[in-house]
């Protein structure tokens, strides 16, 4: 998981950007037998996930194995393996959405309850910045502004994101307040019409009984 923490300088900065703009989270999970645990998030279109998980053996006789199945907001299978212990899941997001990642224990394994560690890293994260580095020459406070101006640059398009859904929310709220309005309208109007009816239906039975 990244950390939040450090030296306050143009380093402590760089933390708190990269808190704020990396994808990343290392969890356990906790797989009962006949369980399935899953870990979800939400991710912008064309962005980098990779993801690696590994099988805590707490018991020197058994070595459980799981399923692993990772799938894109329509349901597309992006990684699947069966009876593995370690593994690993990379690709690049085609649309955004919910993307999920599900673990459950083999078959011969199912009176165990097997601990997971998955590390999943998204975005910024998933960076090289030793690679980086070493391509483009930068050491210290020069590769400290990278990753600052990468950093800005993953929480703008995230800005971004969040104010078109808010757009879309507020289009919908308006949408549904305008048809509530009118259901409203055509409601009371029809109480309305019902209302004239019966009374005028009572008046015609009263004349003809010659009550009035």
């Amino acid at each position: 998981m990244a950390r939040c923490g450090g030296t306050w300088a143009p380093a402590a900065v760089a933390a708190l950007l990269w808190c704020m703009a990396a994808g990343a989270g290392a969890v356990w999970l906790e797989i009962a037998p006949s369980g399935t645990k899953c870990v979800s998030e939400e991710i912008q279109s064309n962005v980098v996930v990779i993801g690696d998980y590994s099988v805590l053996y707490e018991h020197h006789h058994a070595h459980p194995t799981v399923t692993a199945k990772v799938t894109s907001p329509f349901g597309d299978i992006l990684h699947h393996k069966q009876k593995v212990s370690t593994g690993q899941f990379a690709f690049t997001t085609a649309e955004a959405g919910n993307y999920l990642a599900c673990f459950s224990v083999d078959g011969e394994n199912k009176m165990l309850v097997v601990k997971l560690n998955l590390d999943w890293r998204v975005g910024i994260a998933t960076k090289d910045w030793d690679s980086v580095a070493k391509k483009e020459k930068l050491e210290g406070v020069e590769l400290e502004l990278v990753k600052l101006e990468t950093a800005v640059q993953a929480i703008h398009e995230n800005l971004l994101l969040l104010r078109s859904k808010e757009a879309d929310m507020r289009d919908i709220s308006e949408k549904t307040n305008t048809r509530v309005t009118w259901l409203s309208i055509v409601s009371l109007t029809v109480c309305i019409i019902v209302s004239a009816l019966q009374l005028w239906h009572l008046q015609q039975y009263f004349r003809k009984k010659k009550l009035i």
